[in-house]
């Protein structure tokens, strides 16, 4: 088996068409998964039915970052359904959890925030995974903070998206975090002129909130000048 992809396309189709006709054990997908190229890894993902041990679970994880986009929303996806009756296999990985949390393919952070709520009750996956998102809301808030007009829309909105996903992420963990810890990522986000992400500290403040700082944030945000923030309160 190859790492990357057939030679031409018409070998590239010829392999996935003799993966979907062809019968596999569960060893040979999981080594697909391991050691296969593109089309093996996408099929392998899609075919795994089961997780029988931390080794298979190490396989699969280590296919949701840093590979082809099919892959990892075919891994993503199989996650979501194996998570739900695996999910102490899966409290090993809240940094992966976390890099894939900010995907660049939304269909891949919307399926991870899915897969948190199994895994919240964990307070060891908590605190790391939180430790990462909040240092990720802070790097994109110091990076919007150092862009001008001259900076390019593209580069504005990935740090938005970023910031989006990850208060997401936040708002699955609200409960596991110290108040005092978000008063100043959720200030900050709440200037922001793109509404979506006031939006989301809205969602997050919908929680019951104790420290002064956050209470008032929410009364700032339950009169915001946009609709669909104001409207989370409704």
């Amino acid at each position: 088996m190859n790492s990357g992809y057939e030679e031409s396309l018409d070998k590239n189709f010829g392999r996935a068409y003799s993966l979907c006709t062809g019968r596999f054990s569960h060893e040979e997908l999981f080594e697909f998964l391991k050691n296969g190229n593109m089309p093996e890894k996408q099929f392998a993902a899609l075919e795994i039915s089961e997780l029988n041990n931390q080794d298979e679970a190490d396989i699969l994880m280590n296919n949701l970052t840093g590979c082809d986009g099919k892959i990892r929303e075919a891994v993503a996806f199989k996650i979501s359904e194996l998570i739900q009756t695996n999910k102490k296999l899966f409290y090993y990985y809240p940094e992966i959890f976390a890099d894939a949390t900010i995907d660049i393919n939304a269909n891949i952070c919307r399926t991870i925030i899915e897969c948190l709520n199994y895994l919240k009750d964990n307070s060891e996956f908590a605190k790391s995974y939180t430790d990462k998102i909040l240092m990720f809301i802070n790097d994109a808030l110091e990076t919007l903070d150092s862009f001008n007009f001259r900076d390019k829309k593209y580069t504005i909105n990935k740090q938005l998206f970023k910031l989006y996903w990850c208060l997401e992420g936040v708002n699955v963990f609200f409960e596991k975090l110290d108040e005092n810890d978000l008063i100043e990522p959720l200030a900050r986000c709440a200037k922001l002129e793109e509404y979506t992400i006031r939006e989301k500290v809205a969602l997050v403040l919908k929680h019951e909130v104790k420290t002064e700082q956050l209470i008032n944030l929410k009364k700032h945000l339950k009169s915001d000048s946009n609709y669909y923030v104001k409207n989370v309160y409704r």
